[in-house]
């Protein structure tokens, strides 16, 4: 792939949120980009696929869909596979797997189309087959259209490379990222989190303000293709960070979570910026300086368990934020309106419910408290 080529780029993200990755990624210079169910889609060069990698904060992972056929049955597709030029992009030396997913389709085995493929892969492409293969060939037949994409990534994109410790039902770094987008955040105010668990949101904050690629500690799938060039890569990574006037405060009232939560900030390079503390929401204070947004992650009912014992809790924690943070935001995350509703916080309405560990939640907002 001497020329430059572009290509359909796809970015995969929670259902529900596919605007907000959208805002982030024409912000961030993807030009074109557009929301569709289940994620966002441009077009763009390889270049562009190293780079969302690195840089997207609420990209899962990011697919490169590098072109296809018609196939109406087995030997057709068999005889196409043979003839595309797979060889551009996979090295032999690199396992890879396949997966097949077939809809609307004269061919509609997917684990015969499956076994076609890997064959065409091996006897004419010569390339390495394994299932335990972190680099992976999607294969959609829909329609009768085959298309082939390359699962870019690797390892899912939440998993920054530097967060070692989670607690009980942690939020992922992605979808965190863009709940602070949803709730307004652009990394120029103060954040709170008053049950920070491993402080995912407080340390996705302090890096959001301070500029730093999400992406900065960890490999990606697309270095082990062909044409994958580690110095324009490597230039990409070479971004200062700032250092940002907010800083941003986690408490808990597990001293473990405590813990963790400053161990991965100092992993993250965001230590400095970020302050952890041990103690009860009901005792919670705003801390000195500019007001800001504060997001929480409470305990629910489908989440942890007997939810009628969660009402005194969410009761004590919108208390304490309508008497101590009067011009704050408050963002909350639950998969129980009714809980919600029992902080007495002014809510707004309510907003789209997003897949969030095997269940429904909802990020609920208020104004600046008065």
């Amino acid at each position: 792939m001497n020329e430059p080529q572009t290509f359909e780029i796809f970015l995969a993200t929670v259902p529900g949120l596919e605007q907000m990755l959208c805002d982030e990624a024409l912000e961030c210079g993807f030009t074109g980009a557009v929301a569709v169910p289940g994620g966002v889609t441009f077009q763009g060069g390889w270049p562009d696929v190293w780079r969302a990698n690195l840089c997207l904060r609420g990209a899962t992972r990011v697919l490169a869909r590098i072109g296809g056929f018609l196939a109406f049955h087995l030997a057709q597709l068999d005889k196409r596979c043979r003839k595309f030029p797979f060889g551009d992009l996979l090295r032999r030396d690199v396992p890879l797997r396949v997966q097949v997913t077939t809809k609307a389709s004269k061919i509609y085995h997917a684990g015969a189309a499956t076994q076609r493929v890997e064959t065409a892969l091996q006897d004419t492409h010569g390339l390495t087959l394994d299932p335990e293969a972190t680099l992976v060939l999607k294969v959609r037949i829909d329609d009768n259209n085959v298309l082939f994409s390359i699962d870019t990534s690797g390892e899912s994109l939440h998993k920054r490379g530097h967060k070692e410790a989670v607690g009980k039902a942690p939020m992922r770094e992605t979808l965190a990222a863009l709940m602070l987008r949803q709730a307004g955040y652009t990394g120029n105010e103060p954040v709170v989190d008053p049950m920070c668990g491993s402080g995912t949101f407080v340390i996705e904050a302090a890096e959001i303000a301070a500029g730093l690629l999400p992406g900065r500690s960890r490999n990606f799938a697309f270095e082990q293709l062909a044409n994958f060039d580690a110095a324009i890569f490597e230039k990409m990574k070479d971004v200062t960070p700032t250092t940002p006037k907010a800083h941003f405060y986690g408490s808990d009232r597990d001293a473990g979570a405590i813990r963790m939560a400053q161990a991965n900030a100092t992993r993250a390079g965001v230590d400095h910026l970020t302050h952890f503390t041990n103690h009860p929401a009901g005792e919670l204070t705003p801390p000195q300086g500019p007001k800001g947004l504060v997001i929480v992650n409470p305990p629910y009912g489908a989440r942890i368990g007997n939810k009628k014992l969660l009402y005194p809790l969410y009761g004590t924690l919108g208390q304490t934020l309508l008497t101590r943070f009067k011009g704050w935001r408050v963002a909350l995350v639950t998969s129980e309106p009714a809980l919600a509703k029992a902080t007495g916080l002014p809510w707004k309405p309510q907003g789209p419910a997003i897949p969030h560990g095997g269940m429904k939640v909802w990020l609920w907002q208020t104004p600046p408290l008065r």
